[in-house]
Parts: C-alpha cells; structure tokens; sequence
C-alpha cells in the first residue's frame, strides 16, 4: 500500500491499531505476563511470572498437549539463577541443582489433545531472577516450531465443467515434514466435508454433485496434528448428464428501452456443428425480445468461446420473461431477464444494471460462499489488505453503496438491507466477539504508550505516568442503547481463513463460529507511520496466545503483553460512507413512495453515526489545541478532547477472559481531509430517520459539519487541490511540531497525516474520493461554502485531466508532490489565501476506480452549477472507459507492479529499514508453520502465496525478468465504476 506505485486507494490507505492500544487496559491494571518461547509439535508451556518480592516469586506454569493423549507428564527446565523451591501444587515437585522437574498428580496425568493443565510453586532467591526459557515434556524439548503440511489439489482443473448428476474425482499432493507423515487429506465444498483419504494419492469420489458452481479444497494433517488447506479449485457442474448448453449471467436487469447481453457456450466439444435458438418463454413480459443472437452456431473448436444474446426491453413495460437456450439433444439453459421502469435515465444507467448484472453474478467470483464480498477477485494482491480474499469495511461500505442505487434505478430496496444485515453478521463484531466491555471505565479509557515512526521501534511500553482524560460518550451511549458493545465494523477480515486463526475458537472472533476455515477477524499495521503492507505481521483480533510468539503476537507491539484478548480497529471513513449510502436511500425510497422498505436499515446508520462519533476524539482524550509533551498536555474533560473531524481510526478492546475482565477505548487526533464526509454530517442532522439517538449525537454531527467545511477551506491550496490535515499529537507521541508550523484549531498541520510510506496526500484518489462527497452535499444543499471549494477544486481538476473519445487515450493525475503549508486558522478565522500552499501533478495514471470517484464529483458540481465543462468531461471518461477498457467481469486497465520485489525483501533495506522487522531473540509461527524470526520476508511468513496460480509471474520478476502486470477487479472499484454511470443517468437523463 505504500509503495509509490500506480494507484489505487487501498495501497495508499492503511488502517492500524497503533501498538499503544494492545494491551492499554492490561498495563494499565499493573499486570504482566512472560510466557515461555513457541511451542512444538508436541508440547506447549507458558510460563508467568505471578508475583516477584524482591527475594521470591510465585510461578504459574501452563502444559498444553499439542499431540497425542498423554497419560502421564514429567515437566522439566532450569533455572540460571539461584532460584530454590520452597513449595508446589498441583504436581510433585522437585529440584536438583538448577534443574527443576514437576510430575503429574495422581488426578491430572490424563490429557488430551489440546487439553491443558496448570502448576504451581514458590521459589526464593538473591540477584537476578531470570525467567526460564527451555522446557521439555517427557524428555521432548517444548520450543521448536513445526512446519505445517503442503497440499495441492491435482484433480479436477480449475474451471472443469461436469453435468449433473456429476461424479467428480478428486485427487491431491501433500507432505509433511519435522518427522511427521500425512494422516489424511479431506476435501471440503465451500464447508461442506465431502469425504477424506489416508494415503496417496489421497483420492476421493465425490458422487451424485448437483448443477451449480463448486468451491473445492484440500485439508491435509499430519501426524502432529497440523494442518493446511489448499488454494481453492472452482468447478461448474451443469444440469444435464446430456451435453448441456451453459448461459452466463442466468439473471439480467434491464432498464425500459435499454439492452442487455449474455453468453452462450457449450459443455463439451461437439461431434459436428451444433444450432442453438434462444426464445422467450410463454406468460412472460412482451416488452422483452431477443434482438440478437436468436440463433447462433457452434462448431467443434469454439464451442467453449461464448457468444452473445442481446435482449431488448421496450419502453413502457415492466416485469420479468424467461429466455430458453436450446438445441437438439442438449440439455437447455435458462436466463431471467427482468424489465424495470426507467428511472429517469438511459443509456447510462443501462451500463449501471449491465456492470451490477457483472459484479453480483456469482460465476464472476467477486463474492465469497457467505455473500462476503471480496477485496478483489483476484487473489493475489497485497496492498492495504495483504491478500485479495480478504475483505474491508470499505468493500462492505461500497456493497451498500450498489445494492442502494440499484435500488433507486430498480425499486428493489431487498438487496440493500440484505446488504446491511450481512455487514451486521460479518463486519461488526457481535457480542460474543467483544466480551469484556462492560468492565471499562470511561474515567480511564486506556494507558498511554507513545507511537514510534519505525517498525523497528517496536515494542513500545505502557505507562501510567501519563494521564489521560475522560471519555464523555461511553455512558450516554450505554443508556441510549442498553449495551457496552461498539457498533462499528472493524476494518479487516479474513473471508476464506486463509491465514488460519479462523480455527481456533477465541470468544466469537471467528465467524463460523469455532469452525474449520471460518471468516475471521485479523489485523496488520501497528508499528509506526513508516509502516507499509511489506512490512507488516498479520496477527488475530482474538489473540489467545495458541500462534505467534511466546506471547501470541501481543509483544511484538507492546512490551510485556502477554493475556489473552481482543482488539478492533474502526475506519470512519468506511463507516461514514455506509451511512452516506444510507440516507441517499432513504432519500430515493421516499421519492419512489417506499420509505417504509428501508426504515428499519435506515435507523441502524443512525445508531452507527452515535459509535463514530469517537473519531472525533483525540487518542487519549486530551485537550484539543496546543498538546505539546504527553506529561505536560492536560488531560481533557466534557468536550475539550474533541476535534469533531473524522479521524483515521478508532478503536476499542479487552480482555478475552470474562472472569478477570477489562477493557479500552481511544480515538485519534491526526485527521486527514481525505476522510471527512460532509454528506454524512448533513445526513446525521436533518433525516430525522436516521438521527442518532444519544442525547448529544446530533450537535456532535451540527458541530463536526461547519467544522469539516472550515478545514477543507483552511486545506485548500492556491491551484485548488486540498492538503494533506492536521493532529492533536505531533508523531503520535504529542511530540514538538516544526517551529513556525500552523494550526487548526491549535491542531497542527501535517502534509503527509499518519503514514509515510508513501506520504499519506500523495495519491490522487484521496482528492477524488474526498471532494466527490462535497460535491454531493453541494447537489443536497447549495451550501454556498461547498460551492467555493468545489469550483476552484474542479477547475484544477479538469486542467490536469486529458481524455480524447476519437482515440480512446485518457489519463488523470497519479501522484502529487506538495510544498508550503496553509495559514493560521482560528476560532475566529472565516477565510484563508494560502498564498504558500501548493500542489503539482508528479506522476498521471488510469486508475478506473479513481476516474469514477472523479466522475461523480464532475457530474454532481455540474449539475448544482450549470457547468457544462465539468459535466461534460464526466461523460467523456464514462464513454471512453466504456469504449476501451471493459472486459468480462468490468472496467479495468492494467497496473505494472514493480512493489513486487517486496515480497522477499529483507530487513533492513533502505533509508527507513524497510523490510519485515522482528525484534532480536523474537520467534514464533504461523498458524501454517511459517517461522517469524529475525531475517523474515513478507513472502516467507505467507509462504502460500506460491501456490496461487499468478504467482509464476511474480517469481520471474525476483528472478530478474520484468515486472509483473495485472488486470485486477478491486470491489470497490468497480462498484464505484458502475455507480458513475448510474449518477450521471439520473443526473441528465441520460
């Protein structure tokens, strides 16, 4: 994501818990852990340090049974120290020398695999006490870590067509290794077990397979019991044992008097020439007709290259018709087509229907079994998320987005609340997922711990030296909806369990729940601003300690951590933008008489607005202005730590245990401009279905509104172009800003807030992103304020595009470089000049989802303002995209990644020590059995990239060859893409 690279906003974006927030309320309650080192394939022991007076200690030993049942155990390590028993329970203990040996009672000698058992004793000593780091069970060295199984499926082919009732055999590779053997592979459709084998070639017969589309996957364990799932192989399994005709898309939406388009091909290779005919079905919708493609002809060398079939609706009908392929002696294919009412719009929102019919279609593989929407089809992607299968708050933010204009141009407001209600089931950690919270204490919201600006930096250490102020939002919104809990999405998860942590049930952090290759909750960043996706170690939000390091991953972040718990991290501006789509469908749901359909989703986007509001809040709820020096910034009260800006997180956590709970929450005082929605604001203030139900929630949003539209201006350069923000807290340690540097509000400027690798205001998506949500408050409102901002923005904007229909050649800025820094601006100040602040175009791109940002913000200004030019360049990218750069699955141009090399770059590299950082005498795994240790790579720590079937494009790159292109299909992209053609429908009639 950091790489100065093409563009795409999630490789400019990073979401972070920054290490400060790990283990806050843990520190803060005075405690600390210091469990042993990883453990092996047999045994794992944690080892705690409970209690230290000076010349004794009590010690906690935990023994967890990571192989076969043990009827009896013998626990063994040493000390270095003068370290002498005194007393023991729960196992006989003794010593001999340094050597410490502890054997099972007669009553806890029996454990099972995965069972564990807790021992005791009090030890006295002189000098140092020096935990030990060695230990065996029965002889074996506990410490060691195992490398997991591989596997690969061999049988069937990606993309192989069977007909129903199919028998498919599955066959597959795997090996094991550190001494162990494979004891089975077991192969799963989608969850679904569909039977498992013993030997090689681990073959099994999957029988009687219905029509329809297969996710398959192989599971290999060993003898220690570890295992490893496969790259997924999708199959297609038609309706007929007979040769059989496939359509694709088999459902199409088509506007009155627009066009739509499907594919025919066949199942398997004909004998000779085949005639296929599509007709409509008798009782169906007249107003749909075959227009082209009624007849079409396959031969034996393309009958697997598709053809299509254009369906025409007229102009005054509505309803829906089935169209039957057919042909002689092939079983026949069937396709919905349905005719909806013209929305005002033509051909362009006909493009809108034919890139939605594309993204929902289930074949094109932009959504998971679960209805989850990926980050990208593509799998191989790391940017922000470090794997296209994962997905983000700002997928499900852009899922809502689509589902609601689709509702606008279709009266059909069902997917929109179903997509609602799956971002609840999905995104937003349920309860179960955040157990602890009503333990916290709003008095004191969490222990300060400084951000550094390097991984290598990291750990950093708590302290309760620093005070921090009171949270004044915590109570209200208890009373208001009768919970602790936080409804807000955390920013990440990992749709397919492909890092693992998804199998070891941890209080409801895995969204199967407990099961084998659930949806669960992960995160990256949180090691400081220079921290890219390159450098990155992907760790659970329920970190129960069973993977990582001796503690989990907890001490990579925070020195000392080491207790079970959770961690999420909310990014406003995904969540501002739910809310965003929220109230245009509440505003489209009136005009179309249907209001009552989205009231109760509506009124959820309401609730959400309440939770955002602590990114309004500086990280530690200090004061607001002026916060130099975290001992010396006063603590706030009431609203003094409040900025009202969206920041770039917040976030929230606690203990796992519920028997010993506690729990934190901060905010952020560094706010980017890119992350302010005025449209939201507006939205939380006057549509009384969705205003917040908290006693202060709406002056919040009033207050946070006119601030937005003040640090716009305050942001805004002489070109036009807006600047980077502003934070409360100088490099996240309320450190010293430059001398002579401005201020917001007491807030200081920075260019670059929050992360520098590349500088946070260098890409141009966050200029097209941000403005096109003033541009549609413009369009609600005529805010005269709004207005300003956008005609100086969108007259540099439209000199720094280039776009020739004739030719098809266009290109939009990339990057920007910045110098200056705007004036002063007060409580009191109404306007800027910001002579000083400037901007120029670096680098220019053909970003789609950038230019579909940019679109919408042309359209909508120029609508408002009756500016032809700037409406006009908005329907002149729409045609030459949609000339030029369509494929199968949508709109796309191709990206050359030269950040590639990263992924076996080794730290340290470069002036800022790029590379993955793990701290001197820190080792663990993942839960695949890849080894964290000193000398990591991005690559080695997710050694399953090699197994994707783009990788051999990117290993010839790091064998010298050149860089690697991709055409990828990003979800939110693409659904950006789509929802510009559908605004400038409505907007023009077009």
């Amino acid at each position: 994501m950091r790489q100065k690279v093409s563009s795409n906003p999630l490789r400019r974006r990073l979401r972070r818990v920054v290490a400060s927030l790990i283990a806050t309320a843990f520190a803060a309650a005075g405690l600390s852990a210091l469990p042993a080192q990883a453990a092996t394939t047999q045994c794992k022991v944690t080892y705690t340090d409970q209690s230290d007076w000076g010349s004794g200690f009590t010690a906690a030993v935990t023994i967890t049974n990571l192989g076969s049942a043990w009827t009896n155990w013998t626990l063994g390590y040493s000390y270095s120290g003068s370290q002498t028993l005194t007393n023991g329970w729960s196992a006989n203990w003794s010593q001999s020398g340094t050597k410490i040996t502890a054997v099972n009672a007669a009553w806890n000698g029996n454990v099972a695999t995965n069972g564990s058992v807790t021992i005791g004793a009090n030890f006295n000593y002189s000098g140092t006490n020096t935990n030990p780091t060695v230990f065996s069970i029965n002889g074996t060295v506990c410490g060691g870590a195992h490398t997991a199984p591989s596997v690969a499926i061999t049988s069937p082919a990606a993309g192989a067509t069977y007909s129903a009732p199919a028998t498919v055999a599955l066959t597959a590779t795997a090996s094991a290794f550190d001494s162990a053997t494979i004891t089975s592979v077991a192969y799963y459709s989608g969850t679904t077990l569909i039977g498992s084998a013993t030997a090689a070639p681990y073959s099994v017969s999957w029988t009687g397979v219905a029509a329809g589309s297969y996710s398959i996957t192989a599971v290999a364990t060993d003898s220690q019991g570890s295992t490893t799932t496969s790259a997924p192989v999708g199959i297609s399994v038609t309706a007929s044992t007979n040769p059989a005709i496939v359509a694709n898309p088999t459902t199409l939406t088509i506007a009155q008097g627009q066009t739509g388009t499907f594919g025919v091909t066949l199942n398997k290779a004909p004998t000779a020439n085949v005639t296929v005919t599509v007709a409509a079905a008798a009782g169906g919708d007249a107003g749909l007709t075959v227009t082209s493609g009624s007849t079409l002809t396959f031969t034996p060398s393309n009958y697997n290259t598709a053809q299509n079939v254009t369906i025409t609706a007229d102009a005054s009908s509505t309803g829906s018709t089935t169209f039957n392929v057919t042909s002689s002696g092939y079983t026949a294919a069937a396709v919905s087509a349905t005719e909806i009412a013209s929305s005002g719009g033509g051909t362009y929102t006909q493009d809108f229907l034919t890139l939605y019919n594309q993204i929902t279609n289930p074949a094109n593989g932009y959504f998971s079994s679960k209805g989850i929407p990926y980050h990208s089809v593509e799998t191989l992607m790391a940017e922000a998320p470090d794997y296209g299968h994962e997905t983000t708050s700002e997928a499900w933010s852009y899922y809502i987005w689509l589902t609601a204009t689709y509702g606008e141009v279709s009266g059909d407001w069902s997917k929109f609340n179903n997509a609602w209600t799956l971002m609840e089931t999905y995104m937003i950690p349920s309860h179960a997922a955040q157990p602890t919270n009503s333990s916290y204490n709003p008095s004191s919201p969490a222990a300060y711990a400084p951000e550094e600006p390097l991984p290598s930096d990291y750990p950093v250490a708590t302290t309760t030296s620093v005070s921090v102020g009171n949270d004044p939002l915590a109570s209200e919104l208890d009373q208001t909806y009768g919970t602790w809990d936080i409804y807000g999405m955390h920013w990440i998860e990992d749709v397919d369990n492909k890092y693992g942590f998804g199998d070891t049930p941890s209080g409801g952090c895995e969204l199967g729940p407990g099961a084998a290759n659930s949806p669960s909750f992960i995160n990256t960043f949180q090691r400081g601003a220079q921290e890219s996706v390159w450098e990155t170690v992907t760790q659970p939000t329920c970190d129960n300690l069973k993977y990582g390091g001796p503690n989990g991953y907890l001490d990579l972040f925070i020195a000392g951590s080491g207790t079970p718990q959770w961690k999420y991290t909310d990014a406003p501006d995904a969540d501002a933008r739910a809310i965003q789509a929220a109230y245009w469908a509440d505003t489209w749901a009136k005009a179309q008489g249907k209001e009552s359909q989205v009231t109760a989703t509506v009124a959820k986007a309401g609730k959400m607005g309440d939770y955002l509001r602590y990114s309004f809040f500086d990280k530690y709820f200090k004061q607001i202005g002026n916060c130099v020096g975290p001992t010396t910034c006063p603590a706030g009260s009431g609203r003094s730590s409040e900025h009202y800006l969206l920041s770039w997180y917040y976030a929230w956590g606690g203990s796992l245990s519920t028997s010993s709970g506690w729990a934190w929450r901060i905010g952020d005082g560094a706010a980017h401009f890119g992350y302010q929605n005025p449209l939201a604001a507006y939205a939380l203030t006057t549509d009384t279905a969705m205003e917040p139900k908290s006693p202060t929630g709406v002056s919040d949003w009033k207050t946070s509104l006119s601030r937005q539209l003040q640090f716009y201006q305050w942001l805004q350069s002489s070109e036009g172009a807006i600047a980077g923000g502003a934070t409360n807290s100088w490099d996240g340690n309320y450190g010293t800003p430059p001398s002579g540097d401005s201020s917001f509000y007491g807030m200081y400027y920075d260019w670059e807030p929050v992360y520098h690798d590349p500088p946070s205001n260098q890409w141009f998506g966050m200029q097209a992103w941000s403005m096109e949500r003033v541009a549609e408050y413009y369009y609600v409102t005529g805010d005269t304020t709004a207005g300003a901002l956008l005609k100086k923005w969108v007259t540099w904007a439209e000199s720094q595009v280039t776009v020739d229909t004739s030719t098809g050649n266009w290109q939009i800025p990339s990057n920007l470089s910045w110098s200056g820094q705007p004036d002063n601006w007060t409580s009191t100040t109404t306007s800027v000049t910001n002579a000083g602040l400037h901007v120029t175009v670096s680098s220019y791109g053909q970003d789609c989802g950038v230019a579909a940002a940019l679109i919408k913000a042309l359209a909508y200004y120029g609508k408002k303002a009756n500016d032809t030019t700037a409406s006009g360049m908005a329907k002149n990218l729409l045609d030459v995209m949609w000339a030029n750069d369509r494929d199968t699955l949508g709109i796309t141009t191709p990206e050359t990644r030269t950040d590639y090399s990263r992924f076996n770059q080794v730290y340290p590299s470069g002036t800022n020590q790029d590379g993955v950082y793990i701290p001197s005498g820190w080792s663990g795994t993942m839960p695949n059995g890849d080894k964290i240790a000193p000398g990591a790579t991005f690559l080695s720590i997710r050694s399953w990239y090699q197994q994707d079937p783009q990788w051999s494009k990117v290993q010839a790159y790091l064998n010298g060859g050149a860089a690697p292109v991709f055409n990828y299909h990003r979800f939110w992209a693409q659904s950006d893409i789509a929802m510009a053609y559908a605004v400038y429908g409505m907007l023009f009639n077009a």
